[in-house]
């Protein structure tokens, strides 16, 4: 199964119109782009690239980022990601069976690092994810959550438009 089945072509259903992005933000902060592109290429190394687009998707869904939802889905597929795991993330706590520990402690920091609702990361949720990574890799895990972060409010803040992308197109 490919990102291709799950396309419908354009004009053969009644679709609402696509909006427009309210900026091309990478043409008009060029030099902001590249940084965020060396930042993430950066913040990934060392973590294996299927639990970092689980991080990827769940910070994305809270963040309501259709274009980083979208680019992830479609890299965790061409990855070798199932799609039962990718659609259960959005109810990961009542889903957990489906996961490793690991993978659950990644999530859980997640949601943590990206909501902040009560203003910190708990104590009992960076140290479940310290059990899990050694302190380099929950350094970089702590890195990539904060960039996929950042990547979320530029497309959220100048509404960027999902359903273009195709997988490994910018690796990021």
């Amino acid at each position: 199964m490919t990102t291709d089945d799950f396309k419908d072509t354009p004009g053969t259903k009644d679709y609402a119109p696509e909006h427009t992005p309210r900026l091309d933000w990478a043409t008009h902060a060029p030099e902001v782009y590249k940084a965020m592109v060396r930042l993430d290429a950066a913040a990934r190394r060392g973590l294996d690239p299927l639990l970092l687009e689980l991080v990827k998707i769940r910070a994305s869904q809270l963040n309501r980022c259709a274009l980083c939802l979208d680019m992830h889905a479609k890299d965790a597929l061409a990855a070798g990601e199932s799609v039962e795991r990718i659609v259960q993330l959005s109810a990961w706590e009542e889903s957990r069976h489906f996961y490793t520990e690991k993978e659950l402690a990644a999530l859980e920091l997640t949601e943590a690092v990206t909501v902040l609702t009560d203003g910190f990361v708990p104590d009992e949720v960076y140290e479940k994810a310290a059990l899990h990574f050694k302190e380099a890799e929950l350094a970089q895990l702590i890195a990539a959550i904060t960039v996929i972060n950042a990547w979320n409010r530029f497309g959220v803040a100048t509404r960027q438009v999902p359903g273009h992308y195709t997988p490994g197109q910018f690796n990021h």
